[in-house]
Parts: structure tokens; C-alpha cells; sequence
């Protein structure tokens, strides 16, 4: 048989999906990492699906999205963070925002451009960047410094292939929010250096301790910046699949080309049901974030208490402790966590070399089950 596509075939599993796949064969696990709400979808929205789906709401939508739920976006990005986009021609609805990444970087690179990844960061990036035929980059960053993105890291690794520089913040795995003038720097050096940004903000509601700073909104990033955002996180819809780009026209529409020849649209009823969260679900929000801050409070002072020193994640639903007190590297903590002690967590090795001597816990889950997981993990460091 002839070979299959190379790329595809080099990338690695998920190192997340490997843990999982152990837990689901165990009893009483309690797992801390998956990415996801612990919440169901607030009521009014799932009537919103429930409606659209009883009135026939089952046909395709143009290639583009749902006009109202275009403008609703791009709306909400004004009011919020003065970010302006034409919902006519510079927005688009996609399938969660995974397919939203695929997209900007296909239209983005071509074979062989360079894109600088600052790490640890979300497991897809690096794949993602080279299924389209980009080469990933990586660049450091500490958790002395609150993983805070450093231009000058960042300027050392830019090479004449280098197109652009891709971000998630608040940052999955870390839960780090970019200060604002880590990310102005940033937007200077991609002035100096005509380089695109691709800005993750899937978790741009999910913050505790500062504003969230949306990168299209600062001074001479709009022209050459493509925002990725949607509804999993913070209205508990991840289920639903729908996100979305905000991008210059010219970039825009050749997303909207590789969609409509790939994906065509987004599910007409996900769809309608964004709608309904766009426009009524703001105190369902409000009560989820303010859920997860509690959560976090606990959590984060619950593992410095069980010896386990760990940065204030300033946002998403993500702590990021250090573990090298244990005398173990991130993977072995991982696995004896969860056989001995049947808590599941993430090793950061996974999101990266920065990553390693990290573990991330998703405080996603009820407060029983985060108290009693500490206690767990308390257990499990007295036994070492």
C-alpha cells in the first residue's frame, strides 16, 4: 500500500486522551482533567435548540452563519472590549473553535512559514499549525514570570519564514491572563516584523483577578489579527459546537471559502441556541463565573496547603501547581495519582517542555469533588 499523509501520521496522540482512556476503566475516579463545564447548558438555551428543533429549524444557514447571531457577536465584541468588526464581511460562524484555528491557519500559511508558539500551551496548536502545512515554533515561558508572554522571547526566535505568532489567553493549560502590555508588546513586534496574530480567547469570560484584554481591540493589531472565540466555555455548550472568527475581510473570506468547501456551515440549531445566550443568558454567565471563582479559591488554597506551590490562575478553569517537590516528573505524578489514588490530572509535559514539573487540574467539577480530590492528593504526597 502507498503511504499514508506523513504529517498526520508523525503527529502524536493526545497526551491527555491517554489518561482518560486509563480512568474510564477505573471505580471512584475523580478526574480534574477534562477541559469542560461541569454545568448543562442553562435551561433557556437548550429551549432555544428545543424550539428551533420543533419548528424545522434542521436546513443548512448561509456559508457564513446566521446574520443575527453575526451581529449579536460582533456587538458583544464593541460593548465589551471596543473591538469593531463588520458582521457582514468580517465575521464567521464555525464549528466550535477548534475548526475556527483550522481555518485561520489554512488561510494563513503556506508550506514551510513559520508560527511561534509560546508554550505550555493547548495541546492542538502545534498539530493544528503543521496539518497546514506550517512549522510550529515554540518559545518558553515560566511560571516565575506568571507565564506572561515576553516580546523579547518571542523577537529571538522570528526568522525570515516566520508568519505568525498564535495565543490563547487566559491560556489553557496555565490559566495565566496576558497583561495588557505584554500583549502591546507584542502587537509592536508584529508591526516591526509584518507578522499575523492568531488570538485564542475561547475563555475571554472566564476571568477572576483583571480585565480581559481583547488583542483586536489594541492600537495597530486589528489589521493583522484573527480572534477565535465561541460558546463552549462559558455558557456550557461545548456539546453544541459553535464559535467563531473575527477577522479583516481579506482574511475572512478565504476562511469563509475553506468553510463552505469543508464544513459548509455551522449546525442551523447550535446556532439559533447562541442566539438565545447572546441575548438572554448574561445572568447564567454571571452565576457560572462566579461559581468557578469559588471553586478556584478553594482549590488553588487547597493545594498550597497539601505542600504544592501553585500560581493564582487569573483566569479559565485551569490550576497549574508545580510538583517538582514530589522529586517526580509530571508524567510518573500523573500516573501513580491516578493508580494509587484514583484522581486524574494532566501532566504538563503534554503542553510542552515548559510545562514539565507541572500538573493541570481542571477545577471544572463540583466542590465536593475538588475537596475530596485534595485530600486525595494529600494522601498521595505523605506516601512519597
Amino acid at each position: 500500500m502507498k503511504p499514508l499523509n506523513e504529517v498526520i501520521a508523525a503527529c502524536p496522540p493526545s497526551g491527555i486522551r491517554r489518561f482518560f482512556d486509563i480512568a474510564a476503566e477505573m471505580d471512584d475516579v475523580i478526574s480534574l482533567g477534562v477541559g469542560e463545564p461541569d454545568f448543562v447548558t442553562p435551561w433557556r438555551i437548550r429551549e432555544a435548540g428545543i424550539y428551533a428543533l420543533e419548528h424545522g429549524y434542521t436546513t443548512y444557514t448561509s456559508n457564513a452563519g446566521l446574520p443575527r447571531l453575526r451581529e449579536l457577536i460582533c456587538a458583544d465584541l464593541a460593548e465589551r472590549y471596543d473591538a469593531r468588526y463588520s458582521p457582514a464581511t468580517e465575521c464567521l460562524i464555525t464549528t466550535g473553535v477548534s475548526e475556527g484555528l483550522d481555518l485561520a491557519l489554512r488561510v494563513l500559511l503556506n508550506p514551510g512559514d513559520e508560527v511561534i508558539i509560546p508554550e505550555p500551551c493547548y495541546v492542538a496548536y502545534e498539530p493544528c499549525v503543521a496539518f497546514a502545512g506550517g512549522v510550529p515554533v515554540r518559545v518558553p515561558t515560566s511560571w516565575e514570570d506568571g507565564f506572561a508572554i515576553s516580546a523579547e522571547v518571542v523577537a529571538a526566535a522570528i526568522t525570515p519564514r516566520t508568519k505568525a505568532v498564535l495565543i490563547g489567553s487566559p491560556a489553557n493549560p496555565t490559566g495565566a491572563v496576558q497583561p495588557r502590555e505584554a500583549l502591546e508588546a507584542l502587537v509592536r513586534l508584529a508591526q516591526e516584523h509584518d507578522l499575523y496574530l492568531i488570538s485564542d480567547e475561547i475563555y475571554d469570560r472566564l476571568t477572576y483577578t483583571g480585565a480581559h484584554t481583547c488583542l483586536g481591540a489594541l492600537p495597530g493589531a486589528r489589521e493583522r489579527t484573527v480572534l477565535l472565540g465561541g460558546f463552549s466555555k462559558a455558557q456550557a455548550m461545548t456539546g453544541w459546537r459553535v464559535g467563531w472568527i473575527c477577522a479583516p475581510e481579506a482574511v475572512a473570506e478565504l476562511c469563509v471559502r475553506v468553510h463552505q468547501y469543508t464544513m459548509l456551515c455551522a449546525p442551523h440549531i447550535s446556532q439559533l441556541a447562541a442566539v438565545e445566550a447572546l441575548s438572554a443568558a448574561e445572568d447564567d454567565v454571571t452565576e457560572m463565573v462566579a461559581d468557578y471563582d469559588r471553586r478556584r479559591r478553594v482549590f488553588v488554597k487547597g493545594l498550597r496547603e497539601i505542600g504544592l506551590e501553585c500560581p493564582e490562575p487569573g483566569g479559565a478553569f485551569y490550576a497549574f501547581p508545580s510538583i517538582r517537590s514530589s522529586g517526580l516528573d509530571s508524567e510518573t505524578f500523573a500516573e501513580r495519582l491516578l493508580k494509587e489514588q484514583s484522581v486524574a490530572v494532566v501532566p504538563g509535559s503534554v503542553f510542552g517542555p515548559s510545562g514539565e514539573g507541572h500538573i493541570r487540574c481542571s477545577y471544572a467539577t463540583a466542590l465536593p469533588l475538588l475537596e475530596e480530590a485534595l485530600e486525595r492528593m494529600g494522601r498521595f504526597l505523605r506516601s512519597l
